[in-house]
């Protein structure tokens, strides 16, 4: 496999970014089949042996910033540090046929031009290999290899993302053929996101709104779209549920293209899980490999704030939790954190305590409409 590490340079640029390239359905299956040939070519050269499979390397420390100069965006990546799947070491053996099995799994699906989503691709593989793939996570760990090898997204080798996105307000979709969908008419449920990057692509999207109101949680979500929020502070609401998938990230960074005057607000939790989430629309995650920068969008933190706290009665904060101090550790050694963030982050650690956005019920069912607009006007975002 080195020929195919030296020869598959050449597929990108010099740049220190190394990147999940979104390729067509024949360039990966090209790609594919000169890694097999590679590999059975040293098979049957004079001196056999079964080489290494080099992929990029998907630790934290091998992640970098890119610090946006012509715009507000920064971003992490992966730099081009490389780490091996090795058949002859004991414990990397299964993992180094892994991502053989998955090779060729994709290429059959390219090849037949259908896509499947991750717990799809589990369930066939747990079925033609089940020696091999006994998890969900042992599948998604190997198509990052996959991708960290052959580097094309998930979406290019046939892996349709699961969403679990949903979106509301004055936003109007409409795909090729089909009837304009007006996202303010799909009630308290909102317009589900599509799995299908190809489909989100190919969305028309068209809006007379002046804010993206992003929204961690589904049931915050589902008060503003019932309450129509977005008919007295002109938006489009969106959420993911909690930590964003692929699709909802994609879609939310098709409209920053569309629409690149419109500010994106988060209104999350103020606790280090809320700004995680936050943060991983802001900056990508590197937990998402050679994809982790793709959607990257210029993202203001709206609220939960520290100055909003005095809103909040005593008795609705919540102590820290041991995962809540993992996600601060982890944040504060982050390198793109800026420095308001790490205050904020500081500030939480320091009080052992969370509020969450259902506090603000206190005031109401209808305060958080109040409190969205007020905090737009102090923001000065008007």
């Amino acid at each position: 496999m080195e020929d195919f590490s030296r020869s598959s340079m050449k597929f990108f640029t010099d740049q220190q970014q190394c990147c999940a390239d979104i390729l067509t359905s024949r360039e990966v299956r090209a790609r594919i089949e000169v890694s097999v040939l590679n590999f059975l070519k040293i098979l049957s050269s004079p001196d056999p042996s079964i080489s290494d499979l080099p992929l990029i390397n998907r630790r934290l420390s091998n992640s970098r910033v890119s610090q946006g100069i012509f715009t507000d965006i920064s971003s992490v990546f992966l730099s081009r540090s490389f780490c091996t799947r090795s058949f002859m070491k004991a414990n990397g053996a299964k993992a180094f046929v892994r991502v053989w099995k998955v090779m060729e799994m994709c290429f059959h699906i390219l090849v037949e031009e259908k896509q499947v989503t991750q717990r799809e691709l589990f369930y066939k593989l747990l079925c033609d290999s089940p020696e091999y793939f006994t998890s969900q996570l042992q599948v998604n760990r190997t198509i990052q290899d996959v991708v960290a090898l052959l580097r094309c997204s998930r979406y290019s080798l046939g892996i349709m993302a699961s969403s679990r996105g949903l979106v509301a307000g004055r936003l109007l979709l409409q795909e090729p053929n089909h009837e304009v969908v007006d996202c303010s008419a799909c009630g308290s449920s909102g317009y589900a996101i599509s799995g299908d990057l190809n489909l989100l692509e190919k969305l028309v999207v068209k809006t007379d709104a002046r804010y993206i109101i992003l929204v961690e949680k589904h049931a915050i979500f589902h008060r503003l779209a019932e309450d129509r929020v977005f008919d007295k502070i002109p938006s489009i609401l969106i959420t993911a549920k909690g930590y964003p998938d692929i699709a909802t990230r994609f879609i939310l960074h098709k409209m920053t293209r569309a629409f690149p005057d419109l500010p994106i607000l988060a209104l999350v939790d103020w606790n280090p899980a809320g700004l995680a989430i936050l943060c991983t629309f802001k900056f990508g995650s590197i937990g998402m490999g050679l994809e982790a920068y793709r959607y990257a969008c210029n993202v203001k933190w709206l609220g939960l704030r520290g100055d909003d706290l005095q809103l909040i009665p005593q008795q609705s904060f919540v102590p820290l939790k041991q995962r809540d101090l993992q996600i601060a550790r982890s944040l504060m050694s982050s390198q793109i954190l800026q420095d308001n963030y790490k205050e904020e982050l500081a500030s939480m650690v320091q009080s052992g305590q969370r509020a969450e956005i259902e506090a603000l019920y206190f005031h109401g069912y209808d305060y958080l409409e109040k409190y969205i607009a007020k905090k737009i006007v102090q923001a000065n975002y008007i």
